[in-house]
């Protein structure tokens, strides 16, 4: 023992150097965060805390002079003053294999879906390998997402990082069902944060559906679970996705939501006495948001590819809401949710002129982009003059292109739109998109 009474061990490292694993006590509770002394952990490492009921696993977050600050992965009970934390020195892994399609798991890998053990091969860990941007695969084929708008308007690239902007009840999580059923990627991953546990449910009962969950792997962090819990759900999320890529397969991930993301290393922060930056967000969100988004992507000539889908919450509907402004300046494109095409019953509710995809040009032909520039165009014009329409201000034959609009606006529209449990090959799309643009400009 030491002079504070604290027992020792002893463990070898590779390099035969031989370190002492240090129990240590707990002396503050503040939050959901704990402060212990007398421990030798690092960063990123996980300890065992002792209460009344076991033992509750934690996560090293930060530490001050002999304190280290610990987050626990799991709700908070039975703790008492002194309780022993005791450093674990192995790694906390995630199981990885073809064995996890079809099965939805915590934010640490563990089965929630009452099917057993997840029994793979191997395992990946949370350590992330920065890819060498010039090592990365050029983004070169389109990505088949099975929905009309995105096909036509927003085309996707095998590889791209994709922005879904929208407030809250306006279709993200259907949207983002459909995609699962009608894309042509090899395996689709979905990370679900921050969700209600009836959402949860809901979507891989009723939005996934038992045709989508046979190629995809859930993650669930429901809203009620702690914020350590939600953070590693979404990197849990990119392992796997990952995993998938080095096996030469093209995968589809989609995390709802990025907010959620930022908002769980928010609450970690403040916790642990990080100030405040951006509209109470520490300067470590914004850190952590490129990392994260940056390990998808296409990989190496070896390689397959992870076109990613984040959405992100935008708070009142604003587009300028911190995080929001920081994930499209990140991110190779943003698709704009509208409230008022949803309020409205138009669904899916893109908003084609605020939204953007930064590598359509290099996925599709020139025609293709011809006939998606001509429609996006007759739906701004008809968008900036819609109130002289409406209420009658507007005069025929004063603006041939008008007039075209005008004409052209109820295909559009019926174009735009979709059904829930409708999905659409991209050359059907393409096939249509020529034909309403044909229609448009022979009228």
């Amino acid at each position: 023992m030491n002079k504070l009474g604290l027992r020792f061990a002893q463990y070898k490292t590779s390099d035969s150097v031989i370190k002492p694993i240090v129990s240590g006590k707990l002396v503050r509770v503040v939050g959901l965060t704990l402060e212990a002394i007398g421990c030798i952990a690092a960063v990123g490492s996980l300890c065992k805390v002792e209460s009344q009921d076991g033992f509750i696993d934690a996560e090293v977050v930060g530490f001050s002079g002999e304190r280290l600050f610990l987050m626990p992965s799991e709700r908070l009970t039975g703790v008492l003053p002194g309780a022993k934390v005791i450093p674990q020195m192995h790694q906390q892994g995630i199981p990885v294999g073809m064995e996890l399609l079809g099965r939805v798991l915590d934010g640490m890998g563990r089965p929630l879906d009452g099917k057993g053990d997840v029994l793979t091969a191997e395992t990946s860990y949370y350590s992330p390998q920065c890819i060498n941007p010039l090592s990365r695969k050029k983004i070169k084929e389109p990505l088949d997402v099975g929905i009309k708008a995105i096909n036509a308007l927003l085309t996707v690239g095998q590889g791209q990082r994709m922005g879904l902007f929208a407030g809250s009840g306006v279709g993200k999580s259907v949207l983002l069902g459909m995609m699962t059923r009608g894309t042509n990627a090899d395996v689709v991953v979905v990370g679900l944060i921050g969700e209600r546990g009836r959402e949860v449910k809901e979507f891989i009962e009723d939005i996934l559906g038992e045709e989508g969950r046979k190629r995809a792997v859930v993650i669930a962090a429901p809203a009620d679970v702690s914020p350590l819990m939600r953070l590693k759900a979404c990197e849990t999320s990119l392992t796997i996705a990952e995993y998938f890529r080095d096996q030469g397969l093209n995968v589809l991930l989609l995390i709802d939501s990025l907010t959620r993301f930022a908002q769980a290393q928010r609450e970690i922060a403040l916790a642990i006495g990080e100030p405040p930056a951006t509209k109470g967000y520490p300067p470590s969100v914004f850190a952590k948001l490129p990392a994260l988004v940056e390990r998808a992507g296409n990989g190496n000539e070896n390689q397959g590819s992870i076109s990613a889908f984040f959405t992100v919450l935008t708070e009142g509907d604003d587009l300028q809401d911190p995080i929001a402004d920081a994930s499209r300046a990140i991110l190779d494109g943003h698709i704009v949710l509208s409230r008022e095409l949803a309020d409205a019953g138009h669904f899916p509710a893109i908003d084609v002129s605020k939204s953007i995809s930064r590598v359509m040009p290099m996925v599709t032909s020139d025609e293709h982009q011809t006939l998606a520039r001509v429609l996006k165009q007759a739906y701004n014009l008809y968008q900036e003059n819609k109130e002289l329409i409406t209420i009658g201000a507007y005069v025929r034959g004063s603006d041939p292109r008008i007039d075209k609009a005008i004409i052209i606006r109820p295909k559009l529209d019926h174009f735009l739109q979709q059904g829930m449990k409708e999905c659409i090959n991209y050359n059907d799309c393409l096939t249509q998109l020529a034909t309403l643009t044909q229609e448009f400009v022979n009228s």
